[in-house]
């Protein structure tokens, strides 16, 4: 798969096999969050996004491996659709985005302080990539599920109608 190979050539080549994350390197958690994505019968796009979610940083991790004036090289590794999922993602502005967006089915960039209304399929893709991200991250370290493990579980239930079937039953199965 050309993608893949693409941007996990650049994941290396902007050394995110060298940042620490939970559970090792911020390498393997993206490449652990594709393959869950995958195994939840995701589409090619929302894979490659989960592959590349947190290239320009996130609202909760703020390592940036690529600039957002260098979006066309993610666009080029993942295709157009998923690197707007990228961006959607790591733009995300948590804290007005998370507790409303069940109501609002909007996403409000830390980036430009735009708010995007989401349609049943980027809602889907969003809280998906989002809800196994965190898992994820729960998963891996103790100290982070002791602090939040409560929080995403709230998350689960107030998206559990937005998010996958499947994604909400690992959610569950993970004990959130």
């Amino acid at each position: 798969m050309t993608a893949d190979r693409d941007i996990r050539a650049l994941l290396r080549a902007r050394g995110a096999e060298s940042v620490p994350h939970p559970g090792g390197t911020l390498y393997e958690h993206l490449g652990r969050v594709a393959d869950r994505l995958a195994r939840h019968g995701a589409s090619a796009d929302l894979r490659r996004a989960g592959l590349a979610h947190a290239v320009y940083g996130t609202d909760g991790f703020d390592v940036s491996l690529v600039a957002l004036t260098e979006r066309h090289l993610v666009q080029e590794a993942v295709g157009p659709a998923a690197e707007a999922i990228v961006y959607r993602y790591g733009g995300c502005d948590r804290t007005q985005t998370w507790s409303r967006l069940a109501a609002t089915r909007c996403v409000v960039s830390r980036f430009t302080g735009d708010r995007e209304v989401l349609d049943d399929d980027a809602l889907r893709d969003f809280v998906d990539l989002t809800l196994i991200n965190e898992l994820d991250v729960l998963e891996r370290s103790a100290d982070v599920s002791a602090a939040h493990r409560d929080f995403v579980r709230s998350l689960v239930d107030s998206w559990a109608d937005l998010a996958s079937p499947t994604v909400v039953a690992d959610a569950h199965g993970a004990g959130t």
